[in-house]
């Protein structure tokens, strides 16, 4: 395959609802889109990636400005020079011939993103059969931000459970975190539940956060710093309730130590956060060989993150419900066509590589920057 040209696409996506963490309250993403225009046998093809990186530097160091700008002056360049020297571009080497870059994980994750859906279009296979997809549809979990007051927060769980989610995340920080959790169980009494608490306590937290262990939750992900697994796993030894990590499981080699560490009972994995999806299915391959339950978590993403997540979410060690929405959990619009849930059920794509592209009317719409990266400026 033969890329031709990658264009950086910035989208605006406005918020049904502001959506709140221990770190941040989104009333809109602003996520870049990647859009690789390559040719294969002649033909000319399409594909289409999705960076997940915030507006600003607060879940990981990465940023949306701080993406575009990396891929415009080194990655893009650096898989042209690597094309120009006469070796053929695929996604599952993209990781490879990026590697000199250090870091930069969501940028490569796009980029990778991207290629995989052109090299998959071309040859007419989805990306659920590339990834070995054993289901055609996923249990969908929903994520809940933190509400202004406790009545609000049982409503807003109430039709999400109405609607038919299978499953319900709490967001919490401290100051909001025992008795909200205790008020939804109490009033929807044995349902799914889990809580994610997106790094904001410390070890010095651990007597409140070992009363979680009350509620028989299926999860706490992420309570302490992304980058000590140590701490993770002094804290796992002392709770009941299974310890879930998501911001420090950026490959799988740190998803190995924190296995080996016993720092982790359950793994979010994010194709996105840990460079793309042909490192999170070797995380999956990972979490599996050794008995560890894995979802796949979710970071607001359009119907084109969508597609591929709930591809992934297919493979046999995707033992727990995802965080893969409707579209109209987020959104009143989404780039492509609407993810419907259906009986607590998202349907996996089957149409050659993601499935789904943007709608050219709504992209037009959506697109507050663009810029292009042809072969002569690599």
């Amino acid at each position: 395959m033969n890329i031709i040209e990658v264009e950086l696409i910035t989208v605006r996506m406005p918020l049904k609802s502001p959506f709140t963490t221990s770190f941040s309250t989104q009333t809109e993403r602003r996520p870049l889109l990647v859009k690789v225009t390559a040719l294969e046998d002649g033909v000319q093809t399409i594909g289409w990636g999705e960076c997940v990186a915030m507006s600003d530097p607060l879940y990981s160091e990465e940023y949306v400005d701080g993406t575009r700008a990396v891929l415009e002056r080194y990655l893009v360049p650096m898989l042209f020079a690597h094309q120009a020297a006469g070796h053929e571009i695929t996604a599952e080497t993209v990781g490879h011939v990026l590697r000199p870059i250090i870091g930069h994980r969501m940028a490569k994750g796009a980029l990778e993103m991207a290629i995989l859906d052109a090299q998959l279009r071309a040859s007419g296979r989805s990306f659920a059969s590339y990834f070995g997809a054993t289901v055609s549809k996923v249990k969908s979990g929903v994520s809940v931000g933190i509400a202004d007051s406790i009545p609000e927060l049982l409503d807003v769980v109430g039709n999400f459970l109405a609607e038919g989610y299978v499953r319900i995340k709490l967001k919490v920080k401290p100051g909001w975190d025992i008795e909200p959790v205790r008020a939804v169980r109490e009033k929807y009494g044995d349902i799914p539940l889990q809580v994610d608490a997106n790094a904001a306590y410390t070890l010095a937290d651990a007597p409140t956060l070992r009363r979680f262990d009350e509620f028989d939750l299926l999860l706490i992900e992420q309570p302490l710093a992304e980058d000590d697994l140590r701490q993770h796993a002094i804290l796992a030894k002392t709770m009941r309730t299974p310890m879930c990590l998501d911001e420090s499981i950026v490959s799988a080699e740190r998803a190995a130590d924190a296995i080996a560490w016993g720092a982790a009972d359950v793994i979010n994995i994010k194709a996105g956060r840990v460079g793309g999806y042909v490192e999170a299915k070797r995380i999956h391959e990972l979490a599996r060989a050794n008995g560890i339950p894995a979802w796949c978590g979710g970071m607001l993403e359009s119907g084109l993150g969508r597609a591929a997540n709930s591809a992934l979410a297919g493979l046999p060690g995707f033992t727990l419900p995802g965080d893969i929405s409707a579209s109209d959990r987020f959104y009143e619009q989404d780039l492509t066509e609407p993810f419907v849930l259906e009986d607590g059920y998202i349907k996996i794509p089957t149409a050659p590589g993601l499935g789904v592209e943007p709608i050219p009317s709504v992209l037009a719409e959506m697109t507050v920057h663009t810029a292009s990266v042809r072969p002569d400026r690599g």
